[in-house]
């Protein structure tokens, strides 16, 4: 049944998440700080919103943001969303940041009646226009039961992890073993080179043999390391740091995994926090 949704955070994969839900049928209030943003959805059957207050209405919120800050400034902040949310509405984060801020948001939700779900994604802006992306899942069971029927307007995958804050955990590894995982590749484009090998030839025919891996088949989708490292840098910088802090604060040892995504061939030391 199409609900009524709200959306904030209409960049590079949101704007293609609001294309798939009004193809499905849904009702979808967009705020969007760019006019020409703005404009491309109201011409696909989208409603602007003037401020993240005023899609308080409805049932569910998406927030698909970059950071932790930008997250909190939304939800939380003068004006903030979940204080103009109604009762029993649910707001989904498909941020990929700490569990912090998803436990204060929660707390902020339960104070109102709001629902909370951290809902990391794994996928490219193509896979969410095919309606193949993965979503992880974590939080209590009623809320997620609402909104997956709403996601399915562009996730295949839809992964329940737990308690609230699981998935974002899952999500954070997941990314440094991706990163990891890219240091490795490098590590071999540069053997290659030293054997003679080219980077293309070496990188095409490992795409089809027992060292493959999702890190090397982006490498290769999107024509060669460099041009891969240069779009995923600053996510992968943002979302390693976050990881590492996590590890740290919990005691546990960030291990080889650690070790291996920021001391390779690859530059992911931490930018500034946005």
């Amino acid at each position: 049944m199409p609900s009524v949704v709200g959306f904030v955070g209409a960049g590079q994969m949101g704007e293609p998440m609001v294309i798939r839900l009004l193809a499905a049928g849904h009702e979808v209030h967009v705020y969007a700080r760019k006019d020409a943003v703005a404009d491309r959805l109201r011409a696909r059957g989208a409603h602007s919103a003037p401020s993240v207050a005023a899609l308080g209405s409805c049932d569910v919120v998406f927030c698909t943001l970059f950071s932790d800050a930008q997250l909190e400034d939304v939800a939380l902040g003068s004006g903030g969303l979940i204080a103009a949310m109604k009762a029993g509405s649910t707001l989904v984060s498909h941020t990929t940041g700490s569990v912090e801020t998803i436990r204060r948001l929660a707390d902020a939700g339960e104070a109102v009646g709001v629902g909370v779900i951290d809902a990391p994604i794994s996928g490219t802006a193509e896979e969410i226009l095919a309606g193949t992306l993965t979503v992880l899942l974590g939080g209590a069971p009623e809320p997620i039961d609402t909104v997956v029927p709403i996601l399915d307007s562009y996730a295949r995958h839809m992964i329940r992890t737990g308690r609230l804050g699981s998935a974002v955990n899952v999500k954070l590894i997941n990314n440094l073993l991706f990163a990891a995982n890219l240091q490795l590749v490098a590590d071999a484009v540069r053997i290659g080179d030293e054997l003679g090998i080219e980077p293309e030839g070496l990188l095409g025919a490992i795409q089809h043999c027992s060292g493959s891996s999702s890190a090397t088949a982006r490498v290769v989708e999107v024509g060669g390391l460099l041009n891969f490292v240069d779009r995923a840098r600053p996510f992968l910088r943002k979302d390693i740091a976050v990881c590492l802090d996590a590890v740290r604060d919990s005691g546990a040892q960030k291990g080889v995994l650690g070790h291996a995504a920021v001391e390779g061939p690859l530059d992911f030391s931490a930018d500034p926090p946005r």
